[in-house]
C-alpha cells in the first residue's frame, strides 16, 4: 500500500512540474509578444503568489484596482506561473512575472512602486516584506466572521484595509497589542460598486434561489462546507417546485481534499443539466465565472456557507441565510452578524422551500439585516466605498512622499558627515 501511495504522490508531482513548465513557457511568451510598459511607470503593485486555483482571491479586486489605475498605475507581482498564466489570459491588469526573488528584485529597482497590496496569506508574502520603503498593506480577498479574518498575521503589514465596524471589533477582540487606530483603515467594500456580469437567463416569475457552498476546509476548525450536509438534499427540494431557479456557485476548491465533496459537487451540477434538460424553460445555472456581481444582486434569496460569500451578499442587502456547520468543532465567531443570521441546520436542508419563503415574508429579518449592513460596511450607498479606497491610497502616498523626502534629507545629512570625515 506504501509503495503504490508513493508512486500515486511522485507521479502527482511529476504532473505537476511538467504542467509547471508548460505554463513557465506560455507565460514568457505572452510576455515577449506584449508591448512594454516604460520604467517607473507603476506606482502600485498587488502581490500575489498563488496558482490558478487562487484566482478568485484577486479576481474580485480587478475592477476596483483598473479603476484606481486611472490615478496610480497598478500592476500585479505574480510569483506562481500558473498564476500569471491565468492572470494575463483575463487580461484585466498589467502582469509582472517574477518567479524568483531576483526576478522580483529587477522589477522593484525599476519600477517606483510605493504601495504594495496583498489579498491572501500566502506564505511568500513574507519574502515581499523585505523591501522596505513603501507601504505593504493587506486588503483581503472577502469580509467574514471566519478565524482568518483575526489572524496574528495582521500584524506582519503597516496597515490593513478593513470593511467597517465589524472587522474592526473583531480584531480589537482578538489580537493582542495592535493599534487598530494607526494601522487600519475602513473602506466599505469597493466590489460592489462593480458588480459584473449578465444574467445568463430570461427573468421570469421564479424565485431565483442562489446557492454559494465553501470548499470543505482543511481542518475540523474550518469545516464549513455545506455540499454534503445541506447541499443535494436543499437543490432537488428546489428543482422539484417548478417555481424555483438555481443559481449554484460552489467553491472553485471543492473535493480538493475531500473526494466524497468533489462527488457531491458533481451529482448536484448533473442534477441541474437534467433539470434543464427536463424543462428547458427553468434555466437553473451552474456557475463558475469570474465574474462576481450579477449573481448577487439577481437572486431573491441567496444560501450561503460561513465564507466571504456572507458578507459579499449582506453587502447587496437582500436575504439570506446561512448553513449551520454539521461538523461541530467548525469554529463560529457568533459576535457579529452570526449571532443574529438566519441558520439553516442540517436537519432542515429538505424544507429549503418553506425556509426561503419564510424569509422572504420576514418583515423583521429584513430590518435586523439593514442594520448589520450598515454594521460591516458602512455606507453603501453606490460610490462611497470606491471613494474612501481611493482616499485611503492617496493617504498613503502622501505618507510615502513624507517619509521619502526624511529619507533624502537623511540621506544627504550622511553624505556631508562623510565628506567632512574625509576632509
Amino acid at each position: 500500500m506504501g509503495i503504490v501511495s508513493d508512486a500515486k504522490k511522485a507521479a502527482a508531482l511529476l504532473r505537476k512540474a511538467v504542467g509547471n513548465r508548460s505554463a513557465v513557457r506560455d507565460v514568457r511568451r505572452t510576455l515577449a509578444d506584449a508591448p512594454q510598459n516604460p520604467p517607473h511607470h507603476y506606482r502600485v503593485a498587488v502581490y500575489f503568489a498563488d496558482g490558478a486555483v487562487n484566482m478568485y482571491q484577486i479576481r474580485q479586486w480587478y475592477k476596483p484596482l483598473a479603476v484606481l489605475a486611472q490615478t496610480w498605475p497598478v500592476v500585479v507581482l505574480s510569483r506562481n506561473a500558473t498564476g500569471a498564466r491565468a492572470l494575463l489570459a483575463e487580461g484585466a491588469l498589467p502582469v509582472a512575472f517574477v518567479p524568483t526573488v531576483r526576478d522580483l528584485e529587477r522589477v522593484i529597482a525599476e519600477q517606483d512602486i510605493r504601495v504594495v497590496l496583498y489579498v491572501n496569506q500566502n506564505t511568500r508574502n513574507f519574502q515581499m516584506f523585505r523591501y522596505g520603503r513603501r507601504w505593504h498593506v493587506f486588503i483581503n480577498h472577502g469580509e467574514s466572521d471566519k478565524m482568518y479574518m483575526t489572524t496574528n498575521q495582521y500584524k506582519a503589514y503597516d496597515y490593513a484595509f478593513i470593511a467597517g465596524d465589524a472587522a474592526r471589533e473583531r480584531l480589537g477582540r482578538v489580537l493582542w497589542d495592535y493599534d487598530l487606530d494607526r494601522r487600519t483603515i475602513q473602506i466599505g467594500r469597493p466590489q460592489a460598486d462593480h458588480y459584473a456580469g449578465v444574467l445568463p437567463y430570461t427573468p421570469d416569475d421564479r424565485t431565483v434561489v442562489l446557492y454559494a457552498p465553501t470548499w470543505e476546509g482543511d481542518r475540523p476548525s474550518a469545516h464549513y462546507g455545506s455540499i454534503l450536509s445541506h447541499g443535494e438534499r436543499l437543490v432537488a427540494a428546489l428543482l422539484a417546485t417548478g417555481r424555483h431557479r438555481v443559481i449554484y456557485r460552489p467553491h472553485p476548491r471543492s473535493g480538493v481534499v475531500n473526494p466524497e465533496y468533489g462527488a457531491a459537487n458533481r451529482r448536484i451540477i448533473a442534477a441541474l443539466a437534467a433539470a434543464n434538460t427536463a424543462d428547458p424553460a427553468s434555466q437553473h445555472v451552474f456557475d463558475d465565472g469570474p465574474e462576481l456581481g450579477w449573481q448577487l444582486s439577481a437572486a431573491h434569496v441567496a444560501i450561503v456557507d460561513i465564507s466571504a460569500m456572507v458578507y459579499d451578499r449582506l453587502a447587496a442587502d437582500r436575504p439570506l441565510m446561512i448553513t449551520r456547520p454539521a461538523d461541530p468543532e467548525a469554529l463560529i465567531d457568533t459576535h457579529g452578524y452570526l449571532a443574529a443570521c438566519e441558520w439553516l441546520d442540517p436537519t432542515d436542508a429538505g424544507a429549503i422551500v418553506a425556509e426561503t419563503d419564510r424569509v422572504l415574508a420576514d418583515e423583521e429579518a429584513v430590518a435586523r439585516l439593514e442594520t448589520w449592513v450598515a454594521h460591516y460596511f458602512g455606507d453603501t450607498t453606490p460610490g462611497a466605498a470606491t471613494a474612501r479606497f481611493h482616499a485611503a491610497i492617496d493617504a498613503l502616498m502622501r505618507s510615502w512622499e513624507q517619509w521619502h523626502g526624511r529619507a533624502g534629507e537623511e540621506e544627504e545629512e550622511e553624505d556631508a558627515e562623510e565628506a567632512d570625515f574625509d576632509d
